[in-house]
C-alpha cells in the first residue's frame, strides 16, 4: 500500500473524521498536546540544565533524572497519543509540510541524542554531583538536546501557522 493510500485511509477513520469536523474537539485534543508537549520540553530543560550546570547545582544528575523522568516519560506519551490523533484528522496534509517533516527528524534526534547518552556517556553518573564535576561529554549532549528541543517547539508552531487546522 502506498504511504498516501495509507494516510488517506487514516484520515477516513470515523475518529478522524470526528476530530475534524467537529467544533471542539480538535482545540481540545490540541490543547493537550500543548500541555504535554510543555511538560515533555520543560522536563527535559530541566534535565538539560544540570548537565550543563547552569540549574539544579545543588542536586546531583542522578538525583535530578529520577525526580524528572517519570514526569518526561508520562508527558511524552501524552503527546504522543494526542499528536497520533491530531495527525490523523488530516494525515495527507501534514505527513506532507515541511515543519512537520523537520519535527519528526528533530525529534528522532533528540531520541538518538538521549540513547548515546544513556547507553555510552552516562557512566560515573551517580559522581555528579557538582556542575564542576560533569564531564564535557555530558554538558555536550545536554546542549545538543537543548538545542533541538527548542527546535522540536518551534517546527510545531511553524505547523500551525503553515496549515488550515480545522475550526
Amino acid at each position: 500500500m502506498r504511504l498516501d493510500t495509507f494516510l488517506q485511509s487514516l484520515q477516513d477513520t470515523s475518529f478522524a473524521t470526528a476530530i475534524r469536523e467537529d467544533a471542539t474537539l480538535f482545540p481540545w485534543i490540541e490543547c493537550f498536546h500543548v500541555l504535554a508537549l510543555t511538560l515533555v520540553i520543560g522536563s527535559i530543560a530541566i534535565m538539560d540544565l544540570r548537565l550543563l550546570g547552569v540549574a539544579s547545582k545543588d542536586r546531583g544528575v542522578a538525583q535530578t533524572a529520577a525526580a524528572v523522568l517519570p514526569v518526561t516519560w508520562t508527558a511524552f506519551a501524552l503527546a504522543v497519543l494526542t499528536g497520533s490523533l491530531l495527525f490523523s484528522s488530516n494525515a495527507t496534509t501534514y505527513a506532507h509540510n515541511f515543519y512537520f517533516q523537520v519535527k519528526l527528524v528533530l525529534i528522532t534526534l533528540a531520541g538518538v541524542n538521549m540513547g548515546v547518552y544513556h547507553l555510552f556517556l552516562d557512566q560515573g553518573v551517580d559522581t555528579w554531583h557538582t556542575a564542576e564535576l560533569t564531564p564535557l561529554r555530558a554538558r555536550i549532549i545536554g546542549g545538543v538536546s537543548l538545542c533541538l528541543w527548542v527546535g522540536i517547539a518551534a517546527c510545531g508552531r511553524w505547523i500551525g501557522f503553515s496549515i488550515n487546522t480545522p475550526t
